[in-house]
């Protein structure tokens, strides 16, 4: 009974639906009367109940969630202080100050140095106050990630992070370096980039000199740049040493040296000059390392979605990733949506194909694309093999329509080898109209960044993509009806997650730093939450 009053005067205090603070669940029930009496079990027990009153400077720090997490802790520790036994604040405070090496900053989370006196209930619950909110950053994000790269998922069941916190934190008390061990993200990306940034953040940061823009740079041409080309390639260690070439002649190893930077940084390897390579070498060495720390943050909120098996998309490198038993299996190519026009980020299924697709023009296309080309010139109908249809699929005569005021009109393209979507598309369901497939624009692979699309993801290599998807009878019936050359619609038997995402920085198996240009800006947005959060 005595759980039971305490826990209907936290709802009061809290004006929230539920408190996680007795043994076993509660019914709905309204506000008490204010004369039943309240019987809290233990001193601490009642200084949470009353926290504006017995902790004021702990009470204006805790929103309604947080306190619940307290309260749900304290529960399980019986209601009693926890930061007595010897030893325990300086193992806390270890684990606090290696934060910093996941681009966390130990200040947030101040601890006191000495174990609190007798009856000091309130540095007992400040102290656990900071343990729970560390290790929840650690292992959620300190950040939101719906407030700033919101990622739609087809699956909307909810997830009890608080019964997911406490797992780790409450055993986490008799072993404090296993619970922020189980709190840190296990993911490769996290660990390889955790390592690096904990190595760079010691070191003093590197100076480079900016490369001077001006006309493209070929092979075998001079330019009076190439000295600068040299030495801001020696900085960072694509050069052994500073070459120098007769009449800045621009050949040989700094060639090279060119096209390891351009691949590193997600850029076509051609070893051409241009303005997206001076704008990647004229970032500076700051700015690159608080890109290590905004894509922690990011990994942090992978780490929630990612599954052992599916399809990983990292929009700002334009990569897709196969995903088997944990480990990637195999990789390809692909092109997103310009800026204007961006890839959305989200969690789905992939659960059919549609072979030899038909092309129904978006909304978006149609309207800002399509409809002015024909404006100016209807022959631009025929050259793209465009049919005009009603809203209910039945053809129209392009001649008939007003396409000053078109109406409800659609544009249809039939499959075939000019068709956009080429052989295959590859369907997942989302409220977006996205999906990955197969494109005529072949060339498009070899750039970089490849952000071409008005959204959708085109693919590179989709047969191959199809042949992990399918088992070998779906792959022999997809073989046929392919060959058909008519639209059919294919169900896979076993459905496989997708998750569309988006980060600029990862280390890969060789310690080596990759990055992709942020083609949505979105770093600077990130940085700048990361630091006001600090």
């Amino acid at each position: 009974m005595f759980k039971k009053y305490a826990c209907y005067l936290s709802i009061c205090l809290l004006a929230a639906p539920f408190v996680v603070c007795a043994d076993e669940p509660l019914p709905a029930l309204p506000m008490l009367p204010a004369e039943m009496p309240v019987e809290p079990q233990s001193p601490l027990q009642a200084a949470l109940i009353s926290l504006p009153q017995a902790c004021p400077a702990i009470a204006a720090r805790l929103g309604g969630p947080a306190l619940e997490q307290l309260q749900a802790f304290y529960q399980q520790q019986d209601w009693l202080p926890v930061w007595a036994a010897a030893g325990q604040l300086p193992q806390l405070h270890a684990q606090l100050q290696l934060l910093a090496d996941d681009g966390l900053n130990p200040k947030r989370y101040p601890v006191a140095e000495t174990v609190p006196q007798d009856g000091d209930l309130c540095a007992d619950i400040d102290i656990s106050r900071n343990y729970l909110q560390a290790l929840q950053d650690l292992h959620y994000g300190r950040l939101l990630q719906s407030h700033f790269e919101p990622l739609w998922h087809a699956d909307e069941t909810p997830r009890d992070r608080q019964a997911e916190l406490l797992a780790i934190a409450v055993p986490g008390m008799h072993d404090m370096a296993a619970a922020f061990d189980l709190a840190r993200p296990n993911l490769a990306q996290y660990q390889n980039l955790r390592h690096l940034y904990a190595a760079q953040r010691l070191q003093a940061l590197p100076h480079w000199q900016s490369v001077g823009n001006g006309p493209l740079l070929r092979p075998d041409m001079e330019d009076k740049r190439v000295p600068e080309l040299a030495k801001r390639l020696y900085s960072e260690g694509y050069l052994s040493s500073v070459v120098g070439t007769p009449d800045n002649a621009y050949h040989g190893v700094l060639v090279e040296a060119v096209k390891s930077f351009q691949a590193n940084h997600s850029l076509q390897a051609d070893g051409v000059v241009g303005p997206g390579t001076i704008a990647e070498m004229n970032i500076s060495p700051l700015t690159r390392r608080e890109q290590l720390r905004v894509n922690l943050e990011r990994f942090r909120w992978l780490a929630q979605d990612m599954e052992p098996d599916g399809l990983l998309v990292n929009v700002a490198a334009a990569e897709l990733t196969l995903y088997q038993g944990g480990e990637p299996v195999w990789q390809t190519r692909t092109q997103v949506g310009r800026a204007e026009r961006q890839t959305p980020l989200l969690k789905s299924r992939v659960t059919r194909l549609t072979l030899n697709p038909t092309w129904t023009v978006p909304p978006t296309i149609w309207k800002e694309d399509k409809l002015p080309a024909i404006r100016k010139d209807q022959t631009f109908l025929s050259r793209q093999n465009l049919q005009v249809l009603d809203a209910n699929g039945q053809p129209l005569a392009a001649a008939d329509i007003d396409w000053d005021n078109p109406g409800n009109i659609l544009l249809r393209q039939d499959a075939g080898p000019r068709n956009p979507l080429g052989q295959m598309v590859i369907r997942f369901p989302n409220p977006f109209s996205v999906y990955l497939h197969d494109t005529p624009s072949k060339a498009l692979f070899d750039k970089g960044p490849r952000a071409f699309s008005s959204g959708c993801v085109r693919v590179e290599h989709p047969m191959k993509l199809r042949d992990f998807l399918l088992s070998p009878a779906e792959r022999a019936r997809t073989d046929t009806l392919l060959a058909t050359g008519a639209t059919h619609e294919f169900r896979l038997s076993n459905p496989v997650p997708i998750l569309m995402t988006y980060w600029t920085a990862q280390v890969d198996g060789k310690g080596r730093v990759l990055y992709a240009p942020d083609i949505y800006s979105r770093d600077s947005a990130l940085l700048a939450g990361l630091d006001r959060a600090h």
